[in-house]
């Protein structure tokens, strides 16, 4: 299945590296100039946030109808 066909897998990703990026450019712009360094540190800030991001898998969803040891069993 195509990359393109479930946005979903990416959605958290890409939001990730864009609120990293905005971040770091937000602090480049503190003298008014972003310089190539600031480009490259916010280049970098997002991408290790998307990739890092995009790369820890979500946890499994619990079983409803086990339970687990700090529940009471089902009565």
């Amino acid at each position: 299945m195509s990359a393109l066909a479930q946005p979903k897998l990416y959605v958290k990703a890409i939001s990730a590296g864009a609120l990293a990026g905005l971040g770091a450019a937000g602090t480049a712009l503190v003298d008014g100039v972003v310089t190539g360094q600031e480009w490259v540190g916010i280049a970098i800030a997002a991408l290790a946030a998307g990739i890092t991001v995009y790369n820890i898998p979500n946890g499994a969803s619990p079983d409803p109808t086990t339970s687990t040891p700090d529940e009471p069993p089902h009565g």
